[in-house]
């Protein structure tokens, strides 16, 4: 048997400590498949004393985890410290300058420095892996990068933070308000006390930055998604939804146009009869549209020790193995630069909630606006408030009115709605939500 993997851990938190309990748990398993076996043999964390429910004292601890990244103790540099510069980063390059292969689950320094240290591994001829940076337990990556390798593939997307999906499924499922969820979804640590990076949607455009890399040969590139969170979803709309048969979710879309690779975050309306409509809770779920396989989606933990060390510890035991992939399936000097997409320049079906002034001609006045720049509608919904008795127009209560249209572009949407406010008739700003067909 080959001489044993010795693996340095940086960080030792729920995911640290699941990965040191699955190396150990599995030991034999992995040795037998691998023919060499794993060990850990070094570790780092901000606080020695801690007690995390794994035994450490017989690893040899570095309070500096770049002396740990670049110690002669380890061949494989484990990095699951989090965040997108400081230590995370300068291990990492550390790791990978002193000639170790890396695993990482760290989706934001992948977001924002992927193609120099991918570019760095191929230098160094050593493995940069990061299964655990998308979707937790699912194996996207690897289906993306060598699953899927025969097939050209037109769209990939998906439900990839759980906290916003746990949100948006309970207030549809028992009726609770955005900011209660929220208090529950904190509470249950499934948010942050500061939440913005998961319901602003931008935990999700890092992961789907990586995503896009993979699917369609381009270089990692997070400033050209369109960001869009949740804060602005309602009980009104999760309602209209379910009677127009949709579900709100919030995806990640990457998708290959005439234009170029399209890339956008924000809240979606889908089908129910689809197979992400039926993913609750904190789960996971990404569907890949190809030439070969056509729509593939899987289904799994997005989060949790256990399911992102499953992830680490496959990626650990494929470089045991002796694999070395191109980070992002090609050479970096392959990966093309893809043009930023305007979001204006997205083309697809609306749902548009409009607050209107219960006047006469205002109905009139907003088909107008969407007929001069030729918006068909789909469906059309009104719901007006109980008998009001005899009022003068003035005192009207606004009238929420729901409106669903054909494939149109996101421009001429944004237009259209820009007249229909100079007009008047609105109580408040409209309320616009993407429409992602099957």
């Amino acid at each position: 048997m080959a001489e044993p993997l010795r693996v340095g851990i940086a960080g030792l938190g729920t995911v640290g400590a699941s990965v040191i309990r699955l190396l150990d748990r599995q030991a034999a398993a992995l040795a037998a498949s691998t023919g060499r076996a794993i060990k850990v043999t070094a570790v780092s964390a901000r606080d020695r004393s801690r007690d995390r429910g794994v035994d450490v004292s017989a690893f040899k601890w570095f309070d500096d985890p770049v002396a740990l990244a670049t110690s002669p103790d380890i061949d494989l540099f484990v990095e699951l410290i989090g965040g997108d510069e400081g230590p995370a980063r300068a291990a990492v390059e550390a790791a990978l300058g002193a000639g170790k292969s890396v695993v990482t689950a760290n989706k934001a320094l992948l977001a924002k420095h992927g193609m120099s240290l991918a570019q760095r591994a191929e230098d160094k001829r050593v493995a940069l892996a990061f299964e655990a940076s998308v979707a937790g337990g699912i194996p996207i990556v690897k289906t993306l990068r060598e699953g899927l390798a025969g097939n050209s593939i037109q769209r990939v997307y998906g439900i990839l933070n759980g906290t916003c999906n746990y949100i948006l499924s309970r207030m549809e499922l028992e009726g609770l308000s955005f900011e209660e969820c929220l208090k529950d979804a904190q509470r249950l640590g499934y948010a942050e006390a500061d939440p913005t990076f998961d319901i602003g949607g931008f935990d999700t455009a890092h992961k789907l930055a990586i995503l896009t890399a993979l699917a369609f040969g381009t270089q990692v590139d997070a400033e050209a998604i369109h960001v869009e969170g949740i804060q602005s979803i309602t009980l009104a709309d999760l309602k209209s939804a379910e009677e127009l048969g949709y579900r709100i979710k919030l995806l990640g879309v990457a998708q290959r146009t005439d234009k170029g690779i399209e890339q956008r975050v924000h809240p979606t309306m889908v089908p129910k009869s689809s197979s992400l409509a039926e993913v609750m809770g904190v789960t996971n779920a990404v569907t890949i549209d190809a030439d070969a396989v056509k729509e593939l989606t899987l289904v799994g933990p997005g989060a949790g020790g256990m399911a992102t060390a499953s992830a680490v510890v496959a990626d650990i035991s494929d470089i045991a193995k002796g694999i070395r992939s191109a980070p992002f399936g090609l050479p970096t000097s392959a990966l093309e630069k893809a043009p930023r997409i305007p979001v204006q320049r997205h083309e697809g079906g609306y749902y548009i909630r409009l607050s209107v002034h219960d006047r006469p001609g205002a109905a009139a006045a907003i088909a107008t606006r969407m007929a001069e720049r030729q918006i068909s509608l789909q469906s059309i919904m009104q719901r007006h408030a109980s008998a009001r008795g005899a009022r003068a127009p003035s005192d009207a209560t606004p009238v929420p009115v729901v409106l669903i249209t054909y494939a149109t572009s996101e421009a001429v949407v944004r237009e259209a709605l820009d007249a229909v406010v100079a007009d008047g008739y609105l109580a408040g700003p409209p309320q616009v939500i993407r429409i992602e067909r099957e």
